[in-house]
């Protein structure tokens, strides 16, 4: 039986934070981050994933549905990492399991080097290595270009973006779902200083102790994805111990073009 998907806030550091929920409460709990888009990339799976986990896919500050807003200080991988563990603590959550989107997981390869509560790790069409940041993101890490960037520039680029980012064409209403986050300043901005503050040396550093601790991580990706492109999870795969990668059909965005196989690819590593 699937478990419903509740929206719920919690306050972290005095922002509320908000993040989709499914699952039974005394399961073990997997945290769901994402990366450029937000908690919305989760919930295609959130219902099949509720059957065997307590499901927690985090809007991160001045992300999604969450309130307060990241600068670029305050939106590199290790402070996002520490909003992240702040956010588990007022859960009430010690160890939990972790999956990652895109710069969301880059977040999780640094909570799963630096951190001991990480017990399973799925990066899904993942930042990894120097992987990133790509060129429509690496622009903004110019001050003029962020402060050129109007609301309505970046909901023009997002919808781009995420139209690139499935194969089967989103529908009206969907993409719609996508972008509603940014018609806001202030998460408009967010998503900026996100951007400004991509750096592959979080990933790159957090290698040598990846290698060390041989956490059991998955790999789930679409394989077609034009962002993060599968032959970096295919070297992951080959340095990284403990690690394996099912391939799916589908983008960057792969629980939209593949739901079942996505969330049986990440049951499958969860259970064993």
């Amino acid at each position: 039986m699937e478990h419903p998907v509740d929206r719920r806030q919690i306050e972290v550091d005095g922002t509320e934070l908000s993040y989709l929920t499914t699952g039974d409460d005394q399961d073990r709990p997997l945290l769901l981050l994402h990366g450029t888009f937000w908690s919305r990339v989760w919930q295609p799976v959130l219902p099949a994933l509720g059957r065997v986990r307590r499901c927690i896919a985090l809007d991160l500050p001045g992300c999604g549905a969450s309130a307060g807003e990241l600068d670029p200080d305050h939106a590199t991988v290790p402070a996002l990492g520490r909003t992240v563990l702040r956010a588990a603590d007022a859960l009430g959550l010690d160890g939990f399991d972790l999956a990652g989107h895109d710069i969301g997981g880059g977040i999780a390869q640094h909570l799963a080097a630096t951190s001991d509560r990480v017990g399973r790790m799925v990066l899904m069409n993942s930042v990894m290595f120097d992987s990133w940041p790509v060129p429509a993101v690496e622009r903004f890490r110019d001050p003029e270009v962020r402060a050129a960037t109007s609301v309505e520039d970046l909901l023009e680029a997002r919808a781009t973006a995420t139209r690139r980012s499935t194969v089967r064409e989103l529908r009206d209403d969907e993409l719609a779902d996508y972008l509603s986050p940014w018609h806001e300043p202030a998460r408009a901005r967010s998503w900026t200083a996100m951007a400004a503050a991509a750096d592959p040396r979080w990933t790159l550093d957090a290698v040598p102790a990846l290698r060390t601790k041989a956490l059991p991580t998955r790999l789930v990706w679409g394989r077609d994805d034009d962002f993060q492109r599968i032959g970096f999870a295919r070297r992951y795969v080959e340095e990284i111990p403990g690690a394996d990668l099912v391939e799916v059909a589908g983008r960057h965005i792969p629980t939209e073009d593949s739901p079942r196989e996505v969330a049986d690819a990440v049951i499958g590593h969860l259970d064993r």
